[in-house]
């Protein structure tokens, strides 16, 4: 969201060897028979087998966990295993930062120059995050736009702000053609956007065209088949705006 891993970054709004195209398409799991999403409105092509019990949406360290502001990171001060850079002075987990870099090589073949303005955050640094938003634009902004300590993805180290051309954190990103490229081919590499504005009712926070989460291809592949933009709505799993205390 608005945090640098090691330095913050307060922003009004909110922030080798290159692949050939054959090698990127191994990113993506063709899938194709009939379904229906889980409220029963049918789905153009979708797998009949495939398994949303596969990984925990609870478990920090599972692929597929769910952090949004009814579902907080337990235990608190959670940190990922397997941390590696991804450029930028910025970490995520190994699978994740795997496919990003891949992601990053492809799109710098066709133009684009994509740069990770934030990946893993740790609890104390959501912390510093938080609380400097909170002080520059007060808290029913900061609401709004960055989680409370212990409510971020950033700290699964499944979590990446991407940016490009001076647009870092910020939505001027979607609207730039690297913007763009990333939102309409983030899901072949296993990336999805997480938060838009139409689902902000959902998710919890505004729109944030910089913020992609890591879910696998299995599963980024699954929601774009079946057109579902939000981790809440393809698990059945609560959201919203209002924070679920600590248990």
């Amino acid at each position: 969201m608005v945090m640098r891993h090691k330095r913050l970054l307060v922003i009004s709004g909110a922030a080798a060897v290159v692949l050939l195209a054959a090698g990127a398409a191994l990113y993506v799991r063709q899938v194709s028979a009939p379904g229906h999403t889980t409220s029963g409105v049918p789905v153009g092509t979708v797998p009949v087998n495939f398994d949303r019990t596969r990984y925990s949406t609870t478990d920090p360290t599972s692929l597929w966990v769910i952090i949004n502001k009814q579902h907080p990171i337990d235990p608190q001060n959670f940190t990922p295993p397997d941390l590696v850079p991804i450029g930028n002075n910025q970490e995520m987990r190994a699978e994740a930062a795997d496919a990003l870099l891949h992601m990053f090589a492809d799109a710098k073949a066709v133009g684009y120059t994509l740069t990770a303005d934030s990946g893993y955050r740790s609890y104390s640094d959501q912390v510093a995050a938080y609380g400097s938003l909170v002080k520059a634009y007060g808290q029913t902004y900061a609401e709004t736009v960055s989680a409370h300590p212990g409510y971020s993805e950033h700290q699964t180290g499944w979590a990446v702000d991407i940016g490009s051309d001076n647009c870092n954190i910020t939505n001027c990103f979607g609207d730039l053609p690297a913007g763009k490229w990333t939102q309409e081919n983030a899901w072949k590499y296993g990336f999805i956007l997480r938060y838009t504005q139409a689902d902000s009712s959902i998710t919890g926070y505004s729109a944030e065209a910089w913020h992609f989460r890591y879910v696998g291809t299995d599963l980024s592949t699954e929601m774009h088949k079946q057109n579902i933009p939000t981790l809440e709505q393809f698990f059945n799993v609560s959201g919203g705006a209002t924070y679920k205390p600590v248990s």
